[in-house]
């Protein structure tokens, strides 16, 4: 139990002595409550505060509202607000709503994707000649922007400005990410300028978000300059900053230059996280560095960072792509061993690497296995076999298995049509294709390149007539 409880005793000794508590001792208590995630039990204390003779004040209302939506009960802190705001019909309006009130409800709203609620009550507040302030204003412009409404997100942070109220490191950032996020770093560039311009000193998110902007756009050097230039702005470069700028180098194959950073931050102190390897697992498999990928992880091991679903995933996948299909088999079999659970795209994975290399019996063998491991066959796992299957001359089988996950509620696409429609071809078993096309066009699975080469290449050949094609038009 917290220090809360402490206060508990004192409010029992409190009513012992038959002094009356007062709203100051009701809001620590209701407030601890919220701090330790006790928010059924500050509720219940809220609504007893009248037994006690005291009425709840705005800081009371405040405290609960922030405590609810803290802990994802936003709908039931957007009542409380309602309440506050026009009284519960028993009681008249105890006390106004203030500018803490509405921008910790629209905080909330925002955080839960409610962003045309938090506007509107956005809009009441000023209605009510509350005035928003720089927490308020952030609030909603993050709202819209995870929300992909950039317009209004613009629209709010020039409102911002306008109104005269300074925008904090948080706003500048948030609209810089959206900014990166799109590619406009020229914007994003700017954006830096102007903060630093109003007396807003960049913080090291904001610089790991422009880096992370520039890595994504391929402007490998332009990040590393931002990256080294940090430090003499009075910014630390933390795990976040390096992990950013190494898979920038690795997204480019510089897998050295990535791996220089990695032993840099570990001189520095910094110690780098799972994704930071992560990160490296894939530079490495991409280059095939295999046997410095598993020196790797046994250094990671060492620096007591363990290996999650990710980890493992990238490796069965790295080893099965870089030829090294036994040790692949070999990781697969001791995490079933140690009875790490996987999932279906660890799976895919596998089987993918053991079609490749012709292990097509033990391929079927781990797929008829995922049912008995509780892991159901998605699209993509039915597009390895089947390929795989196609590829071995096993038509029959392939064109079970399309069946199978037709029955299962599974949409094929359109690789899966066309891997189908190859073996066929190589079977010749031409009327096979006329049928999948129909069933393409039954399914409005609407045919690629692929699809378009294989049928020109049928009409050419004189081994099937326009008038059996479909015309592929969307259905209802």
């Amino acid at each position: 139990m917290g220090r809360v409880s402490h206060g508990f005793v004192v409010l029992g000794r409190i009513l012992r002595s038959c002094f009356t508590p007062d709203a100051v001792t009701f809001n620590s208590l209701i407030k601890g409550l919220c701090v330790e995630s006790r928010i059924m039990e500050a509720a219940a204390l809220f609504t007893k505060l009248r037994v006690f003779g005291c009425e709840p004040d705005v800081f009371t209302y405040n405290t609960l509202i922030n405590g609810l939506c803290r802990t994802g009960h936003t709908i039931v802190a957007l009542n409380l607000f309602e309440e506050m705001a026009n009284g519960n019909g028993e009681i008249g309006v105890v006390c106004k709503p203030d500018t803490v009130t509405y921008t910790t409800i629209i905080d909330g709203l925002c955080k839960k994707g409610f962003v045309d609620k938090a506007k509107e009550l956005f809009l009441k507040m000023k209605d009510e000649n509350i005035n928003p302030n720089a927490v308020t204003y952030t609030s909603l412009i993050c709202g819209f922007c995870y929300a992909n409404d950039w317009n209004e997100a613009k629209h709010l942070f020039i409102e911002m400005m306008d109104q005269g109220v300074q925008p904090n490191v948080v706003t500048f950032t948030v609209i810089m990410d959206e900014l990166c996020k799109n590619g406009k770093m020229d914007g994003a560039s700017r954006l830096l300028e102007l903060m630093i311009l109003r007396g807003v000193k960049p913080d090291t998110s904001t610089y790991n978000t422009l880096i992370d902007g520039y890595c994504l756009t391929g402007k490998i050097d332009r990040a590393r300059e931002l990256f080294v230039s940090m430090e003499s702005n009075g910014c630390m470069h933390d795990v976040v900053s390096y992990s950013i700028l190494i898979n920038g180098y690795c997204k480019t194959k510089d897998v050295e230059e990535g791996l220089n950073l990695y032993r840099k931050m570990l001189s520095k102190g910094i110690r780098p996280t799972v994704v930071t390897y992560h990160t490296l697992f894939l530079g490495l498999f991409e280059v095939h560095q295999v046997e410095h990928a598993l020196k790797l992880f046994d250094e990671m091991r060492r620096n007591h960072v363990a290996a999650n679903t990710y980890i493992y995933t990238t490796f069965i996948d790295g080893l099965c792509k870089n030829g090294y299909i036994v040790k692949a088999v070999e990781l697969f079999r001791t995490l079933r061993i140690l009875k790490y659970e996987l999932n279906i795209v660890s799976y895919n994975c596998l089987i993918d690497g053991l079609c490749k290399h012709g292990r097509l019996e033990i391929a079927w063998e781990l797929f008829s296995s995922l049912p008995r491991v509780g892991l159901m066959a998605d699209v993509v796992t039915y597009n390895i076999m089947i390929h795989g299957l196609c590829n071995d001359g096993q038509m029959d089988k392939a064109h079970g298995l399309f069946l199978d996950m037709e029955a299962k509620g599974l949409e094929p696409n359109f690789v899966i049509f066309n891997t189908l429609m190859l073996g066929f071809i190589r079977n010749n078993e031409t009327s096979k294709v006329i049928e999948l096309l129909h069933r393409m066009d039954m399914r409005n699975v609407m045919p690629d390149a692929s699809t378009l080469s294989i049928v020109v290449d049928l009409l050419v050949k004189n081994e099937i007539s326009l008038n059996s094609i479909p015309q592929f038009k969307r259905h209802k």
